[in-house]
C-alpha cells in the first residue's frame, strides 16, 4: 500500500478530507487539491498527525475548471510521485433553489464544476493509466445522480451526467487495465448543504435536516475506501431513506416520482 499514489481532489473539507485521512493511515502518497490552499494545508497536517511522512504529502492546490492548468498540475505529480495509481474526482458543488428561480449562470457553474472539471482532469490522466496498462479512477457522483430531487435540478442534472460518462468509460478502459468507480453518496454528515448554490450563485447557506442525520463522513470514507480497494464499480454509501430509493427507481419508478414530489 506504502507505494500507491492517490491524488484525491475536494480535499479540502467533507468527505475529501475524510478519505485522506483513511488513505493517510494505509500509507499512501497522497496529492490533496481544492482551491482553498489554506484548508488543503491544514488537511496535510491531520495525514502527517496519522502517520504520514511529510514529504508523501502533496499539496496541489487545484480549480478543475482551468482546463488550462491540469496538464502542468499531472506533470507535478509525476515529478513529486512518479506516478498515478488512483484519481478520486470528488470536487463538487451543490445546489439549493427551485428551477423557477435559479438563474442559468448557476447551471453553468454547476456543469462546468461537477462534471465538465471531473471529465477534464480524468482526460489529462487517463493516458498515463493506458499506457501503463494499471490504474483507478473514481468519481464521486450521489444518489442525485440516480433519483430527481426538488430543489437541485442543476445537482441532479451534473450527478447524472457523471454516472453516464463514468459507466461508460468503464465499458471503453476495463478490458486496458483501468479500473473505473462510481460513488454513490447519499445524505452524509457534510458542509454540502451549506456551500451549495443558491438561485442567484450565492451561498445558501444552511444545513439541511437530512444531512444533519446522515451518516458521518468518517464511517462513509470507510465504506469508499473498501469499496475502492475491492475495485467496486459503484459504491453505494449511506445509511438514510435516500438509499432505499436506489432500489424503488428500479423496480417502480412511478412510485419514487410521487415520493419525490411528497
Amino acid at each position: 500500500m506504502s507505494a500507491q499514489t492517490v491524488w484525491i481532489t475536494g480535499a479540502s473539507s467533507g468527505i475529501g478530507e475524510a478519505l485522506a485521512l483513511r488513505y493517510a493511515k494505509e500509507g499512501a502518497r497522497l496529492v490533496l487539491s481544492a482551491r482553498r490552499a489554506s484548508e488543503l494545508e491544514r488537511v496535510a497536517s491531520r495525514c502527517r498527525e496519522a502517520g504520514l511522512a511529510a514529504d508523501d504529502v502533496l499539496v496541489l492546490p487545484l480549480d478543475v475548471t482551468d482546463w488550462a492548468s491540469l496538464p502542468t498540475a499531472v506533470q507535478t505529480v509525476l515529478d513529486t510521485f512518479e506516478t498515478i495509481d488512483l484519481l478520486v474526482n470528488n470536487a463538487g458543488v451543490s445546489q439549493r433553489s427551485l428551477c423557477k428561480d435559479t438563474d442559468m449562470s448557476v447551471y453553468q457553474k454547476l456543469m462546468d464544476v461537477d462534471v465538465m472539471g471531473q471529465i477534464a482532469l480524468t482526460k489529462a490522466v487517463l493516458p498515463l493509466m493506458l499506457e501503463r496498462g494499471s490504474g483507478h479512477l473514481a468519481v464521486t457522483s450521489s444518489v442525485a445522480g440516480k433519483v430527481g430531487a426538488p430543489m437541485r435540478t442543476g445537482y441532479c442534472a451534473a450527478k447524472h451526467a457523471v454516472m453516464g460518462f463514468f459507466d461508460a468509460l468503464r465499458a471503453e478502459v476495463e478490458g486496458e487495465g483501468v479500473q473505473v468507480s462510481t460513488i454513490t453518496p447519499g445524505f452524509i454528515r457534510t458542509d454540502i448543504s451549506r456551500n451549495a448554490l443558491a438561485g442567484d450563485g450565492s451561498v445558501y447557506g444552511e444545513e439541511d435536516a437530512d444531512i444533519a442525520g446522515g451518516m458521518d463522513v468518517n464511517e462513509c470514507a470507510e465504506v469508499i475506501f473498501k469499496g475502492l480497494q475491492a475495485k467496486k464499480r459503484e459504491i453505494p454509501v449511506g445509511k438514510g431513506k435516500e438509499m432505499a430509493a436506489l432500489w424503488v427507481k428500479r423496480l417502480s419508478p412511478e412510485l419514487l416520482f410521487r415520493l419525490a414530489r411528497a
